[in-house]
C-alpha cells in the first residue's frame, strides 16, 4: 500500500507519512519520543515558507494572546502565524481590524461548505428569517472569504497556499460590504482559509459592518469555518454576530489524542476543545431551528481511525448528541501527499464508531472513494 513505510521509532511497517516519520501506535504509546520526531517535519515545512519553526516564547518579549500559541516576541521575532511581530520593541501587524489578508470570490449555492448539510442556504432551515426559501437557496451565492496565514500547521493542508503571505492582498472590510450591498444575491459571508484566529479582530469588525449595514430585509448570514483556537473572548464576539445573523461555525476537530493532534498539526488541542464547549455552552440552545455549531474531521489514513473518531464523538456527545458531524475522506496534499485516499473500510468503521453517540452523522468527500 501506498506510505507504507518503517517508523522511525518502533521500526513497524505501517502507514506512516514520510513528514511525520512515526506511526499511530508510537503517538500513543511512546508521545514524547514520536512528537520530538514529527516536530522535525514540522519545522522543514515551514522553513519553506519563512515561518518560524515554533512559537516564539522569548522572556522580556512582547506577547500577543490572538490565539492558543500565544507567541513572546523579541524584537525581529515573528509570530508562529506570521502576521504580528515585533519590531524595535512594538508589535506591528500585516492586518488590522479595518484591513486583513484575504482574497474573496462567490461560490454558487449550494456551495462546498462543510456544513452545507444542515445550514439554511440548503435545507431552507430558519425560513424566513435566516433563509429567503424554504428549500435550497439556487441562484443565490456565498461571498467566501479565504484568509491568508493561520495558527495551526496542518501537514495535509489542501489551502497551504495561504502561507505565502508575500502574496496576500490585502482588502479593507469596507470593500467587502460594498461588494455585498451591490449584489443581492450574495446571502452568506464565509470565513475560512488559512484560519481566522491570527486575523479575528479584523473578521469581527468587517462582520458587524455588514450586519448593521445591510438593509433589515436582507439576509446575509456569517459563518466561520476555523480551527478554533482563537482567543476566548474574540472566539465569543465572532460567534454572537453569527447567531444573530443566522450563520453557523464549523470546528476542525483534527484529531483527540493530543500527541496524534500535534504530528497533525504542530500544536496541542486543548483551547480548541474548550472554545468548542464555551461555544456550545454560550450558544447551541439560542436558536433551536438551525445548529449554531458543528464539527469536521478529516479521515487522516494511518492516523485518525476509529478510536480517534469515536472519542472525539464522545466528547461532542457529552455536551449534546444533536451537534452535528461530518467525517471527511481523506485527499493526499502539501506535506502528506504521498498518502493514500481514506480505505472506505476506515470510512465505514469511523462512521460507525461516531454513529454510537451523535445523532447526525454525515459523510464527506465521498466522491474521492471513486478515484480508488
Amino acid at each position: 500500500m501506498k506510505a507504507q513505510r518503517a517508523c522511525k521509532v518502533c521500526g513497524s511497517i505501517e502507514i506512516v507519512s514520510k513528514t511525520i516519520g512515526v506511526c499511530l501506535g508510537c503517538l500513543r504509546e511512546r508521545p514524547d519520543e514520536a512528537v520530538a520526531v514529527a516536530e522535525m517535519g514540522h519545522a522543514y515545512s515551514r522553513k519553506l515558507f519563512n515561518l518560524p519553526v515554533k512559537p516564539p516564547k522569548t522572556a522580556g518579549g512582547i506577547p500577543c494572546k490572538l490565539c492558543a500559541a500565544e507567541c513572546v516576541m523579541a524584537d525581529g521575532e515573528m509570530g508562529y502565524c506570521g502576521i504580528r511581530g515585533n519590531r524595535k520593541g512594538r508589535m506591528f501587524s500585516l492586518t488590522s481590524p479595518d484591513s486583513g489578508l484575504l482574497h474573496y470570490y462567490l461560490d454558487p449555492h449550494i456551495t462546498n461548505c462543510c456544513n452545507a448539510y444542515f445550514c439554511p442556504a440548503a435545507t431552507g432551515c430558519g425560513y424566513p428569517r435566516y433563509a429567503y426559501r424554504r428549500g435550497a437557496e439556487t441562484g443565490y451565492y456565498n461571498l467566501a472569504l479565504f484568509f491568508y496565514g493561520c495558527s495551526l500547521n496542518c501537514l495535509f493542508c489542501q489551502n497551504w497556499s495561504h502561507k505565502r503571505l508575500a502574496e496576500a492582498p490585502t482588502v479593507d472590510a469596507q470593500e467587502l460590504v460594498n461588494v455585498t450591498l451591490s449584489n443581492q444575491l450574495i446571502s452568506c459571508w464565509c470565513w475560512f482559509g488559512g484560519s481566522a484566529e491570527p486575523q479575528l479582530p479584523f473578521a469581527i469588525k468587517a462582520s458587524r459592518l455588514i450586519a448593521e449595514s445591510k438593509p433589515s430585509d436582507r439576509i446575509v448570514r456569517i459563518c466561520y469555518e476555523w480551527n478554533g483556537d482563537g482567543d476566548p473572548a474574540l472566539v465569543k464576539r465572532a460567534v454572537e454576530t453569527v447567531v444573530e445573523t443566522g450563520g453557523n461555525v464549523k470546528f476542525d476537530l483534527k484529531a483527540f489524542n493530543p500527541a496524534v493532534h500535534k504530528a497533525l498539526t504542530g500544536m496541542d488541542n486543548g483551547r480548541i476543545l474548550q472554545n468548542f464547549e464555551m461555544v456550545y455552552r454560550l450558544f447551541y440552545d439560542s436558536r433551536s431551528d438551525c445548529p449554531v455549531l458543528a464539527a469536521t474531521t478529516l479521515l487522516v489514513p494511518g492516523y485518525v481511525d476509529a478510536e480517534e473518531v469515536e472519542r472525539i464523538a464522545e466528547f461532542i456527545a457529552g455536551l449534546d448528541d444533536r451537534i452535528p458531524y461530518s467525517l471527511l475522506v481523506f485527499h493526499p496534499d502539501f506535506m502528506m501527499n504521498d498518502m493514500p485516499i481514506t480505505p472506505f473500510k476506515q470510512v465505514a468503521e469511523c462512521h460507525r464508531a461516531a454513529l454510537k453517540h451523535l445523532q447526525k452523522v454525515h459523510l464527506g468527500n465521498l466522491h474521492l472513494l471513486q478515484k480508488m
